[in-house]
């Protein structure tokens, strides 16, 4: 399947893609059905076409590893009913200790000393705060051979732990799910009772203004409709940037959970409608990070760093997981999916040949072309068919995603944005400085 095919954007508007290496051009018609193709666009398309194929195959199977995710303990102080992590692990896991994590941070360093890249550590899995001061120590010791951040549902953080945080230039991810606290608790849930919305409500605006900051929200069918007063609420406490992800179907118990598509859809363009209006008008813009990334990936395909929608993905490609007993998995998502998905344990083996291993080849494999409907739809280098881990505990790796029709429609709305001029109120501010033009007509 090679050439520029026409995918229906607006009633008027058509773009013109390969799905293969993302060279697109947005058409205006009279009508639905002209499907007419300038010549201008054809010839461009004719001239840029090796390149783009090369860049992208290049980003798709050559990117080498740039982020190792470290779950430092497998225990949590929340039940949140949709989380992936069994509730075995969650409740009685084991943690890190100081001297495992420096060896393991050492073992990392050393590996991308050797291909000359500084890597990203992000502290995440269930509730890595829970060993605040072994990872603090480590923090201040690794500052200057490491970029570090932390995802946290804040009940464990303190007041006293925002100066050394922003000290230390550590990206922080709190966990919020809606703006109210009733709904949001019930998502949040702690496992003292309650939830974390008072402190992560507090968190943030003890981090107003910290240009590291962002939030994590999680869709479900219980807060899907909330979605764009959460963007009100956000903004008014300074965050500039929400990723708001659908559920992962992993743990068949949470799957009650899962939002309807057609809904998920109309209230998560609500919410970046409402983001655009704001950024419009406020001082202050804020950007719900996952959709921004689909804009880069038409505008920028190979700028783009979150790595789910890409194909293969980026679990042991772009980035792994260490857990806290040092095995190595592609993504924290594997954690509790039946199957061997370890590359090896870190104590005992190295970075490269967890990279080797065939438990990461085989999610390296999964890519669009060998997926079923995934393989002929226009959008798989836009999409990528996430998530490999979702999939093989619905019982087939090559599987399209059960958020399929979710994502074509916000894809397909993220055209229709940039064909109306609007890209801009959907990145961080200055990035279109930063990316320089390839073609243009």
């Amino acid at each position: 399947m090679q050439g520029l095919y026409c995918e229906q954007i607006t009633k008027n508007k058509q773009v013109f893609l390969d799905p293969d290496n993302v060279f697109w051009g947005i058409v205006k018609n009279e009508s639905e059905s002209s499907g007419f193709i300038s010549r201008e666009l054809l010839s461009l398309y004719e001239k840029q076409k090796n390149s783009c194929d090369k860049e992208m195959y290049d980003f798709r199977f050559k990117t080498g590893l740039t982020a190792v995710y470290v779950d430092p303990t497998d225990r949590c102080n929340a039940q949140c009913p949709y989380c992936y992590l069994p509730t075995q692990t969650r409740k009685y896991g084991q943690s890190i200790n100081q001297a495992q994590l420096d060896r393991l941070l050492t073992k990392v360093v050393a590996y991308f000393e050797k291909i000359k890249r500084t890597p990203v550590i992000i502290f995440h899995a269930a509730e890595p705060l829970i060993v605040k001061d072994i990872l603090f120590n480590s923090i201040a010791r690794f500052k200057d051979k490491l970029y570090f951040g932390i995802q946290t549902n804040a009940l464990l953080l303190e007041k006293e732990d925002v100066k050394f945080i922003e000290d230390h230039k550590v990206s922080i991810g709190i966990s919020i799910d809606a703006a109210d606290a009733k709904t949001n608790n019930e998502l949040r849930l702690s496992s003292g009772g309650g939830g974390n919305f008072d402190k992560a409500a507090q968190a943030l605006e003890w981090f107003c203004g910290y240009n590291g900051l962002n939030v994590i929200t999680t869709i479900t069918k219980k807060n899907v409709k909330k979605l764009p007063a959460l963007i009100d609420f956000l903004h008014s406490k300074g965050v500039r940037c929400v990723l708001m992800n659908p559920m992962r179907l992993t743990r068949k118990g949470a799957r009650s959970l899962c939002p309807d598509v057609k809904e998920m859809t109309r209230y998560f363009i609500k919410a970046v409608d409402r983001s655009i209006e704001i950024s419009k008008s406020a001082k202050q813009d804020i950007i719900i990070g996952n959709f921004t990334n689909i804009i880069i990936a038409i505008v920028a395909p190979t700028a783009r760093r979150m790595m789910c929608d890409i194909s293969p993905c980026g679990g042991g490609r772009t980035f792994l997981t260490v857990r806290a007993n040092g095995d190595m998995i592609p993504c924290g998502e594997f954690v509790g999916v039946k199957g061997d998905f370890t590359g090896g344990n870190i104590f005992k083996n190295s970075i490269e040949k967890a990279m080797r291993s065939e438990a990461f080849e085989k999610i390296r494999g999964r890519y669009v072309e060998k997926i079923p409907e995934c393989d002929v739809c226009l959008l798989r280098n836009i999409c990528g068919a996430p998530c490999p881990a979702e999939m093989v505990s619905m019982g087939n790796l090559y599987k399209k995603s059960v958020f399929c029709e979710f994502y074509k429609e916000i894809i397909r709305y993220a055209f229709k944005l940039i064909s109306e001029g609007k890209e801009k109120y959907l990145l961080r501010p200055n990035a279109l400085k930063n990316l320089k033009y390839e073609y243009r007509l």
